[in-house]
């Protein structure tokens, strides 16, 4: 619908179309006690949050907004309801159903140069205007669902990094430059993916030209460029994208296949008791198995990356043998 139809909708009409969403889920209760609710969270949604902090590997902590179980539900089926149903760009490659980061990452395999660029403060940037306008806007829904739609997904005027709408929104804003990028790139013989903050361009070309649009346009949209992170990779150097190797085949660093190979051959050689000891993890019997399948894990990501790595086959075979006796 359009904002010339959705302005001749009356208020009951505009209810129902908000009760149709089934914000929360399975609970029966009636519009007005939904509609109560929902008005009650927009209107005081910073108090259901609560702030976690996590470190990251340059030492520094990143802080996540974890919604309480209420919104949490809400925002869940706002998810699914909505925002699963609305196209994103192409080049948007993150938080996508179904997505490969092995088939992610091989379009960029085998280039003459491979350019790292990342936007800055990326969750943080993305305001409430921009969620409206670019996600809940009059051409979508009645204006007053849109306003209250957005809110349930914002706190305090930006998008939190931990709702779980937050992902998809963010390529959604992200939309109009994705698609904008993405044709000049295209025209311009350069290939263009996007993960989160992380866009990526390889082929040959000028780097500086290519910095120099992006960097335009992202101010346009109300972004800028973290400058500390850009960063090109050529030939003779190792070229990576998403932590994949992709200068000739695509795989998974050396160092990261050597550390699991290493795991997993200290843990046949002196048993997972006295690997664990080592490595501080403990000895009981929950958290050998809960190494193991983590340390499995980590064997079945570099076959999803590549198949046909016979030392990590060998490895897989190995780890199943020592989960047998749990």
């Amino acid at each position: 619908m359009t904002d010339s139809v959705w302005r001749y909708c009356t208020a009951e009409q505009c209810r129902e179309v908000l009760y149709s969403f089934r914000l929360f889920g399975e609970k029966d209760w009636s519009m007005e006690e939904q509609e109560r609710c929902l008005y009650t969270l927009s209107n005081h949604v910073e108090r259901y949050y609560r702030k976690v902090y996590i470190p990251k590997k340059n030492g520094k902590k990143r802080k996540l907004l974890i919604p309480d179980p209420i919104l949490l539900q809400v925002q869940r089926n706002i998810l699914s309801e909505i925002l699963m149903q609305m196209p994103v760009s192409n080049y948007a490659k993150a938080y996508q159903k179904g997505s490969d980061i092995s088939k992610m990452a091989s379009v960029h395999k085998n280039q003459k140069k491979v350019l790292h660029l990342d936007i800055h403060d990326f969750f943080g940037n993305i305001t409430y205007r921009m969620v409206y306008q670019q996600v809940f806007s009059q051409n979508r829904f009645p204006s007053a669902i849109g306003t209250l739609l957005a809110h349930l997904c914002c706190y305090r005027d930006y998008l939190p990094q931990g709702a779980p709408t937050s992902p998809v929104i963010s390529n959604l804003v992200l939309k109009p430059f994705d698609d904008y990028v993405g044709r000049w790139c295209r025209e311009s013989g350069i290939i263009y993916t996007r993960y989160c903050d992380d866009m990526v361009f390889s082929g040959d070309f000028d780097t500086k030209s290519v910095i120099h649009k992006v960097r335009a346009f992202l101010a346009v949209m109300g972004f800028s460029l973290n400058e500390k992170k850009s960063e090109v990779r050529l030939p003779y150097q190792r070229q990576s994208v998403l932590g994949i190797v992709v200068n000739e085949k695509v795989q998974v660093s050396r160092e990261y296949r050597r550390n699991v190979h290493q795991e997993v051959y200290y843990s046949r050689k002196y048993g997972v008791d006295d690997h664990l000891t080592y490595l501080k993890n403990g000895e009981e019997k929950k958290e050998k198995e809960k190494y193991l399948l983590s340390l499995l894990g980590k064997v079945n990501y570099i076959l999803q990356i590549n198949p046909q790595d016979k030392l990590a086959k060998a490895d897989q075979a190995i780890v199943k043998e020592l989960l047998k006796t749990f």
